[in-house]
């Protein structure tokens, strides 16, 4: 049997969701489990947070499969759908759908079904991904409310710079959708619902918590800040990806390790073999000198990171065949490792393969 293994916390999960309601104690939570719940399961995230108000996916697909495993809670799909067939199953599913552009606006009017399906209309207030503009947005909800298929409307946008603390840019976000609120709630057409902060806000922009905040990287113990620990933020790591020492080998100083002989050892030490690699998720940019918990202690990385395998400069340190070898989760944060391959933490948790055995703690 691989040693490589993915386990994951019910019981972290459970902290970091009352840590979000610790930061937005007013406001409904929309739990995102996309991207199979960022690489943790989206069906066990979602089985564990059952008392989330409601879980966001990214598209169609992902709520078919939660329905499909009994997750009966609110759903709401981000990217919303495209076709008719696809607003069949979203109707009859009892999905909520996120309506960003004109097409998506279109095809909601001219559905034959009875519905109802409740909406999200969603506005670009400065991220410029998708969305409609303020401006545009006031005739696309009155729109939405003349169709006879809607039923709930909400409002959302979403940050470009909410993990910067004090950006200009999200004042000006939050204030061009308080500023669009003001406009409909004048025509007597304020939403019901209001939608505005991910991970970030939650945490540092209090202004935009509204009704439904939408927590992804904080759930699974991530930070969302460059410069502030999950820890400092008072997060658990859901997920800790371990495996094994397989080998040790003695090395003289300026003999080399690994494809390249990319790294030379400086002096006489033990190398020790872990069985990881980038064929199970393992970053294949990780760079010498990141660390790795070997029996409790960090040793750095040495030398490339092979699909199977990589190779840590023991040192002095204590160890043995067969020691546990922590790459990132308990003991060690993904976000520090991910610091050190050039990347997020979100990349390596979304990265961990279906070959690693996974086992719920």
């Amino acid at each position: 049997m691989r040693e490589a293994r993915l386990g994951i916390s019910p019981s972290a999960l459970h902290h970091n969701l009352r840590r979000v309601r610790e930061a937005a104690p007013y406001a409904r939570v929309l739990a995102m489990v996309k991207a199979d719940g960022y690489g943790h399961g989206a069906r066990l995230v979602a089985e564990t947070l059952a008392e989330a108000d409601g879980f966001g996916v990214a598209y169609l697909d992902e709520a078919l499969a939660l329905r499909a495993a009994g997750i009966r809670q609110p759903i709401t799909v981000l990217e919303g759908v495209f076709t008719d067939m696809e607003m069949f199953e979203a109707v009859r599913q009892g999905l909520a759908l996120v309506i960003h552009q004109e097409p998506q606006l279109a095809l909601l009017e001219g559905c034959r079904l009875t519905g109802p399906v409740d909406v999200w209309l969603k506005v670009d207030t400065g991220m410029h991904r998708l969305g409609f503009s303020p401006e545009a947005a006031i005739s696309a909800y009155r729109r939405l409310r003349a169709a006879r298929i809607t039923g709930n409307i909400g409002l959302m946008t979403h940050f470009a710079t909410a993990d910067e603390f004090g950006s200009a840019l999200t004042e000006t976000q939050i204030g061009r959708f308080r500023g669009l609120q003001q406009v409909l709630s004048k025509g007597g057409d304020l939403p019901l619902a209001d939608s505005l902060a991910n991970s970030a806000a939650i945490l540092a922009w209090p202004a935009a918590h509204g009704n439904w905040v939408r927590p992804g990287i904080m759930l699974y113990g991530g930070s969302p800040f460059a410069d502030r620990t999950a820890e400092e933020l008072g997060l658990r790591p859901v997920m800790t990806l371990s495996s094994r020492l397989i080998a040790i080998r003695e090395l003289r100083a300026g003999e080399s390790v690994g494809y390249g002989a990319a790294w030379t050892a400086e002096r006489d030490t033990r190398i020790g073999v872990i069985a990881i690699g980038y064929g199970d998720g393992y970053p294949r940019h990780a760079r010498s000198g990141t660390p790795v918990l070997v029996n409790g202690r960090l040793v750095p990385l040495a030398g490339r990171v092979s699909m199977d395998m990589i190779t840590v400069d023991l040192g002095n340190a204590p160890a043995a065949i067969g020691d546990t070898c922590v790459l990132w989760g308990e003991g060690l944060p993904a976000d520090l490792v991910a610091a050190h391959a050039g990347t997020i933490s979100y990349e390596l948790f979304c990265k961990v393969t279906a070959r690693v055995r996974r086992d719920v703690w």
